[in-house]
């Protein structure tokens, strides 16, 4: 797995303070997130409880039997408060507590969050205590938890949220790949760990898609309906919406007409998929031309979810006839090289959020966006505290950046009404060689090469 190397030092500084703690962790499935509280966990005396969907009673019953078996000790009664006092660690080291599903419990049993609270201000068991709470839940993460803790929330002293891997982790996986084959990779599952690990750098990317999401064995092949079904009902309703926004019907009133369903109806449904992280409204980054800006638009933001929506959903009866080559090369193959000019956008985002950290940009990046246009799109404005610029343009698909393709941004630029300190202009070919005696002559024109990235 690759190391969560700033999660595990989260965890250990907060476990090697003397005060007890309570963690909220979560992440949505396949963030390797056993894989971080194994390694967490190594030498250090703990409690594991994964929390089901079963009465309070079996509930209580089952943390019992897992207290017994973890602390050997005797258990006569089975609530919160007995259970708690009764946990011990064996010796004066800090025990670890960690309850996995916690909404399972904290949607059903006001006791076991009363007697938490007890727990953590050391009204049960007297020994240092850290307890973590875990799902894999976005939807209970992001619009439940707080409302549940209630006045308790301030008790939380860490919120630590698993993301995606980025692009370099990416590269780094995928040793065997070029830097474009690991561009294409993270177009088509993301950075979610488990995804990456059904992967094979030694075959082709074409191979992989074939094997891992197309094949009738594939592992992924049933992904998108298990991702989605696990928290969302009506469930004929989000694909629908899915399959709209990934044809291009962008905008609420596009939905509308291409779907049926009512405006009110289709604004519920995109917040739960926003709020399950499925969906994300695009905002242009905050400039003087915002009569010029597009407004309203939406994409799908789960990267997998994007690709099943945009080549496969729409072809399901032709993917069981076909076989998975064949159908690659009639559904995917004609347009899969455009599709990644958004997944190079966002990988040249974070090549210059990585450069800025390492102080290797003449600004220090604060904050960082898209300008979506009537006419043309800023493909990154990026700036720092005193508003000092640079706008950067991602050329993917393209044989060469062009010469005409940056005067294209100087207009949108003025249709955006931002001014520049610096241009950054990506390539994932070549650069024209007048825009590269431009850039020798300019020094706020910088040409950036893929392989350099």
């Amino acid at each position: 797995m690759a190391v969560r190397t700033a999660e595990m030092e989260a965890l250990q500084e907060l476990y090697d303070k003397r005060e007890n703690n309570l963690v909220f962790l979560y992440g949505r499935r396949g963030m390797q997130q056993y894989e971080l509280i194994r390694q967490f966990l190594d030498g250090k005396k703990s409690v594991f409880y994964s929390a089901c969907e079963c009465s309070d009673e079996m509930q209580r019953e089952y943390f019992a039997n897992c207290i017994r078996e973890s602390c050997k000790v005797e258990i006569t009664r089975d609530d919160y408060a007995s259970l708690f006092n009764r946990i011990k660690s064996g010796d004066p080291t800090k025990l670890v507590l960690i309850v996995d599903h916690v909404e399972c419990i904290l949607k059903k049993d006001p006791e076991f969050l009363e007697n938490i609270i007890k727990l953590k201000q050391k009204k049960l068991y007297p020994g240092p205590v850290m307890i973590i709470f875990m799902t894999d839940s976005l939807v209970f993460a992001r619009q439940d938890f707080a409302e549940l803790m209630g006045k308790h929330a301030k008790k939380v002293d860490l919120v630590l949220r698993l993301t995606e891997l980025q692009f370099l982790d990416v590269v780094r996986k995928f040793p065997h790949y070029s830097v474009s084959q690991s561009v294409e990779v993270y177009g088509v599952l993301g950075g979610v760990p488990e995804y990456l690990n059904y992967w094979d750098d030694r075959r082709s990317v074409k191979q992989n898609i074939c094997n891992v999401i197309l094949a009738e064995d594939g592992v992924l092949r049933n992904e998108a309906h298990r991702y989605l079904s696990a928290e969302l009902r009506e469930y004929s309703v989000y694909q629908t919406i899915l399959s709209a926004i990934a044809s291009g019907h962008e905008k609420l009133n596009d939905i509308f007409q291409y779907t049926g369903y009512s405006r009110p109806k289709i604004s519920v449904y995109m917040k739960n998929l926003a709020g399950f992280e499925v969906v994300d409204k695009v905002t242009s980054f905050e400039t003087g031309g915002w009569d010029n800006a597009k407004k309203g638009v939406y994409c799908i933001a789960n990267t997998f979810l994007n690709f099943w929506f945009r080549f496969v959903f729409p072809h399901q009866s032709q993917l069981v006839i076909l076989k998975p080559e064949e159908f690659y090369d009639r559904y995917i193959a004609p347009e899969i090289d455009s599709y990644f000019n958004s997944t190079f956008r966002k990988v040249c985002g974070e090549f210059l959020e990585l450069s800025s950290a390492v102080g290797q940009l003449p600004i220090r990046i604060e904050k960082m966006g898209t300008w979506v246009g009537k006419k043309g799109t800023i493909d990154i404005i990026a700036q720092d505290k005193i508003r000092n610029t640079i706008v950067g343009m991602c050329s993917w698909s393209e044989d060469s950046f062009t010469y005409e393709m940056y005067e294209q941004l100087q207009k949108n630029m003025k249709d955006a009404k931002v001014k520049s300190e610096y241009c950054y202009l990506f390539s994932a070919k070549k650069f024209e060689e007048k825009l590269v005696a431009a850039s020798k002559e300019d020094s706020r024109i910088v040409i950036v090469d893929l392989n350099e990235m």
